[in-house]
C-alpha cells in the first residue's frame, strides 16, 4: 500500500523520484492482498493487482538513497544486514513517532488503520523534506 500511496503522491512532481518497494520476508512473486488491494481500489481509486512481492537485497537498496520502512524491526534488520545502508533507512512513521504494524491476515479495520498511517506519514515527509 505504501509503494502505491507513494508513487500516487508523486505521480505529478517535476522531480524525478523513483519509488519502488521490497520486504524483510516478503512471499517473492505473491500478489498484493486482497484486502489491501479492494482498500486502494475503493478508497483512493489506485490499482495493485499487477503488485508482485520481491525480497531486499543489496543491489536494490543501492539504488535507493532513503529507504522507508514501516517499523523499527525493519529498520534494524536491513541496517544489521546490510551496514552500508545505515543512514539511509528510517521509518515511514519517523516524524510522528510511530510504527506501522503490517496488517497482513487481520480484519479489515487493520488495513483501514495501515492506510491512515501510511498516508500521514507520507504528508508528514512531504513536509519534512519541503519546507
Amino acid at each position: 500500500m505504501a509503494e502505491a500511496l507513494l508513487r500516487h503522491q508523486f505521480q505529478e512532481t517535476p522531480a524525478k523520484i523513483q519509488v519502488s518497494s521490497a520486504g524483510t520476508a516478503a512471499l517473492v512473486g505473491h500478489s498484493a492482498d486482497a484486502q489491501a488491494k479492494q482498500i486502494l481500489q475503493d478508497k483512493r481509486g489506485i490499482d495493485i493487482s499487477n503488485h508482485r512481492a520481491r525480497q531486499i537485497t543489496l543491489d536494490l537498496l543501492l539504488k535507493h538513497d532513503l529507504i522507508l520502512v514501516m517499523e523499527t524491526y525493519h529498520q534494524k534488520k536491513i541496517e544489521c544486514d546490510f551496514p552500508s545502508m545505515c543512514g539511509r533507512v528510517h521509518r515511514l512513521g519517523k516524524w510522528s513517532g510511530y510504527d506501522i504494524p503490517d496488517p497482513y491476515k487481520r480484519p479489515q479495520q487493520a488495513f483501514e488503520q495501515a492506510l491512515n498511517l501510511i498516508e500521514q506519514s507520507i504528508q508528514d515527509w512531504c513536509a519534512q523534506l519541503w519546507k
